[in-house]
């Protein structure tokens, strides 16, 4: 397991819920493989890995409610105890170092998260998932050969928009970003609401100046939105990363759309497929790979304050995975 004890001790995203069906399924985290199962409790993460002979338990199945090893057909109960050995005679007894190592696991938002040192401390708010009259649509997996933060700090760049997105989130004839300022209060991080001008920000053929707001909820977990002043409508990304080694991450989203579109959800995961491929080439190619949370070590601008935010954040918490 990757050490980082901030990380260790949050909740990271392991999975969409949907992944979690009637078998297990094996989920690299923090350099961890993990086995992910289904019972008639709810979703429960475990190490993949059967303290009898080392099997991996994913490859397994799920029966009367416990996780039997592929190998030797040992089963282990939601709580990690291993209940029934076939091998030993009726009369014996289970050792009691007969169990699997379980982590804390949830299922919320439409994703499985995974808290690695078996805490459950309060996940961050997501209310668009649960408002009424909202529309989410679930987006991913996006596989990155780059660290989170990278990720994570391409999505909270503004001064972009018109250069790697021109055409689709700005236009170079409108690059220039306006002053804000960043907020810190009552346990939130969050822009000002940020003017952009884009080419067709509603699917109307009209461009027009829509407002953004930035938002860090987690060190792998953050928001925007995307207001239209005009007709009153909110768009709304999370993005969340799931750190699959030192190296290797996969990212996943939320959509939600406070409006009505025609959209298919289909047609919008393939335009934000394609504009996720325009970041990417871009993240992956960054140096230093991890993210320099010194802010003298790169030339930062007032327009790059959400981002100068997330470094300071990251400091602050003493996240070690990606950063320097």
């Amino acid at each position: 397991m990757i050490e980082d004890k901030v990380l260790v001790e949050d909740w990271l995203v392991a999975c969409p819920s949907s992944e979690v069906g009637e078998k297990p399924i094996q989920v690299m985290l923090m350099g961890e493989r993990i086995v992910i199962f289904r019972t008639s409790e709810g979703v429960h993460a475990f190490r993949d890995l059967c303290i009898h002979r080392g099997a991996a338990l994913s490859l397994g199945e799920v029966k009367n409610d416990c996780l039997v090893c592929p190998y030797h057909a040992w089963e282990y109960n939601p709580n990690g105890e291993c209940v029934t050995i076939p091998q030993l005679p009726e009369d014996r007894a289970i050792p009691k170092k007969a169990k699997a190592y379980k982590f804390s696991c949830m299922e919320k938002y439409g994703f499985i998260w995974v808290n690695l040192a078996g805490n459950e401390p309060e996940i961050f708010s997501y209310p668009e998932f649960e408002a009424e009259g909202y529309r989410n649509i679930m987006w991913g997996p996006q596989d990155v050969n780059a660290k989170p933060p990278r990720i994570i700090e391409n999505f909270l760049d503004v001064g972009h928009l018109a250069i790697v997105h021109e055409g689709s989130l700005g236009t170079s004839s409108h690059r220039e970003i306006a002053d804000y300022h960043m907020n810190w209060e009552d346990g939130r991080i969050y822009s000002d609401e940020i003017p952009i001008f884009q080419p067709d920000p509603d699917g109307s053929g009209e461009s027009k100046y829509v407002y953004y707001t930035y938002e860090i909820l987690r060190p792998f977990t953050v928001r925007f939105t995307k207001k239209d002043k005009e007709k009153d409508q909110y768009f709304t990304i999370l993005l969340t990363i799931r750190p699959v080694d030192e190296n290797k991450s996969v990212a996943y989203g939320i959509m939600s759309f406070s409006y009505h579109t025609d959209n298919t959800d289909e047609e919008i995961i393939a335009y934000q497929d394609a504009i996720f491929a325009q970041d990417k080439p871009v993240v992956e190619n960054q140096k230093p790979e991890e993210l320099p949370l010194d802010l003298q070590i790169e030339l930062s601008l007032v327009c790059d304050r959400v981002s100068i935010a997330y470094r300071q954040y990251l400091k602050e918490l003493g996240v070690k995975l990606g950063t320097a």
